[in-house]
């Protein structure tokens, strides 16, 4: 594939405001023959069978402009990888790891060729994805959070806890908790990691079904407040050294401006925002994507959402690197006329 709009290394400037990657899985479907869409373990199953695209998937996001990445975790899990790889619990605990390496050994690659073409270097962050637990469960959930009312806190928190483990263990600049659906899995994760990962930051980003809910129903903007408050409670006197902010991710990119809105309307105090929607496609299971030819480009909506106070910015699903590129430039001329 080639890249005619990569950034140039000298463009690499976005003071504060960081640009994530893009849809991870949308564009490793690019490098590999077999299926994502609708395998029970979707791209996490190519760490495994095909690392070298896992990397160069990476390479494509970071050549467009990401300053950070996601490890292919988002829907790895001890169990699955035990049940659908057939590897041991040992085995499948190395294989999360592993994802986080091919991580670094790519920004690593993209670092050493910056330097040898005498660009600018820039820090890349390195992030392990924590999805939701729905997401194993390849029924949905996690764009309804049903689960939530037949688990405990602490159900939810042990079946987190391996792949958090294996994340932190192997280094990772911090971990990306996404696509949540709900406010008890948010609010027992991010207990856990204030109490038993007290070293790690993090951010918390929600999946909500419209401009206001969370999947589930509850209310965008009580969810934040909740997360940001336990964090506030737990680090009293710089809350922001703990997490890099709270947002929505794979949204339709139309609802974010009222969810940020609907947070900011009666609070001053405040965590720093986080977006990565996704393209505004729908997803049909016999039809697959379908609406592309009504979606709006997603850099047409950065500007608000930065107005808003969003500070980590990207993409998910079908958001390809094209349109990281294209964000990466909006958010340069954004920083460069405000200074």
């Amino acid at each position: 594939m080639t890249h005619n709009t990569k950034v140039k290394p000298t463009e690499l400037k976005s003071d504060g405001i960081l640009v994530k990657c893009g849809g991870f899985s949308t564009q490793l479907s690019k490098h590999v023959t077999g299926k994502i869409d609708g395998d029970p373990l979707w791209g996490s199953r190519f760490d495994y069978e095909n690392p070298s695209a896992v990397i160069r998937t990476h390479l494509d996001f970071l050549e467009s402009g990401a300053q950070i990445i996601l490890s292919n975790t988002y829907q790895s899990s001890v169990d699955g990888f035990m049940k659908y790889l057939h590897l041991s619990r040992e085995e499948s605990i190395a294989l999360i790891r592993s994802s986080c390496k091919l991580a670094k050994e790519a920004r690593d690659m993209y670092m050493k060729n910056v330097t040898e073409c005498k660009g600018i270097s820039e820090p890349v962050l390195v992030l392990g994805s924590v999805g939701p637990y729905g997401a194993t469960l390849h029924d949905g959930s996690e764009y309804d959070g049903s689960y939530a009312t037949k688990m405990t806190r602490h159900e939810i928190q042990n079946f987190h806890r391996p792949r958090i483990d294996a994340l932190v263990a192997e280094g990772v600049d911090g971990l990306a908790v996404e696509t949540i659906p709900c406010l008890m899995e948010a609010e027992a994760i991010t207990e856990m990691l204030l109490r038993q990962y007290p070293e790690v930051k993090f951010w918390v980003s929600f999946q909500c079904k419209d401009d206001l809910h969370l999947a589930n129903g509850e209310t965008f903007a009580n969810a934040a407040l909740s997360i940001w408050n336990m964090v506030k409670e737990n680090n009293k006197y710089n809350p922001k050294e703990k997490i890099f902010g709270i947002g929505v991710n794979c949204v339709n990119p139309k609802f974010v401006a009222n969810l940020f809105k609907s947070l900011l309307r009666n609070e001053t105090d405040l965590p720093p925002l986080v977006v990565y929607s996704n393209r505004g496609e729908i997803f049909d299971s016999k039809k697959g994507w379908t609406g592309a030819e009504n979606c709006i480009p997603i850099e047409a909506f950065v500007p608000e959402w930065i107005g808003l106070g969003a500070s980590i910015i990207g993409g998910c699903c079908r958001v390809y690197p094209e349109d990281i590129s294209r964000i990466r430039k909006c958010v340069n001329s954004y920083t460069s006329e405000t200074n």
